[in-house]
């Protein structure tokens, strides 16, 4: 477990720091997802490193006919469906390999906040939860990165205690907060998440025509 008051660090640094596709990749997701910087990149990049690891280990236990690894071998694919990492019926070990970084980002609550309609841009999703305005099921959650599982993601909503909840607060008037989008393409595409905020309107906008 190690001294408590030596916490170990959650994730990995590249080994070369200067790669120009990575470093374009990188923030390529930076902005898509609405991250405030490479940190929490690596920290979803070092969870996932660890699943396929550990799906890895399983299945060299599980050729050699290791009776407690079936075991954990169904412990392991049942938790990444309760994560909604995975599907909760008929997935294997290989599935857990053939998953990406952008599967664990999709799942974190600043992502499913965007995605529910509950703000209008991932960062705006991410202003709201750091200030205390969503909450899980009645209970004020202010980390954007914790990964919801299934069963929390219905209950993903405005905090009660907070101004927002209020339909007259400006935030919530028409136009200001948009639809979750709409669903569109294979599973294997990520989310939608460019939720570019409109154009304000030219000072002649409002004037009549002569």
């Amino acid at each position: 477990m190690g001294d408590p008051k030596f916490s170990r660090a959650k994730f990995e640094r590249p080994s070369h720091p200067w790669e120009a596709e990575r470093i374009k990749a990188e923030n390529e997701l930076l902005k898509k997802y609405g991250l405030k910087n490479k940190k929490e990149l690596w920290r979803s990049q070092y969870v996932l490193r660890r699943f396929r690891q550990r799906a890895r280990e399983l299945q060299a236990r599980v050729r050699t006919g290791d009776k407690q690894a079936e075991k954990e071998r169904e412990q392991l694919l049942r938790r990444l469906g309760r994560l909604g990492l995975l599907p909760l019926e008929g997935t294997t070990l290989d599935d857990v390999l053939a998953l990406d970084v952008e599967a664990i980002l999709s799942r974190r609550l600043q992502t499913l906040t965007f995605l529910k309609g509950l703000a209008f841009t991932p960062r705006q999703a991410r202003q709201f939860i750091v200030h205390g305005h969503v909450s899980i099921a009645g209970r004020r959650v202010t980390i954007p990165g914790i990964l919801v599982s299934r069963t929390e993601e219905n209950g993903i909503s405005y905090d009660e205690r907070s101004a927002i909840s209020s339909d007259l607060h400006p935030v919530r008037q028409t136009g200001q907060i948009p639809t979750p989008p709409p669903a569109e393409g294979g599973e294997d595409e990520g989310p939608d998440l460019s939720g570019d905020e409109p154009a304000a309107p030219g000072p002649d906008s409002g004037a009549k025509e002569a």
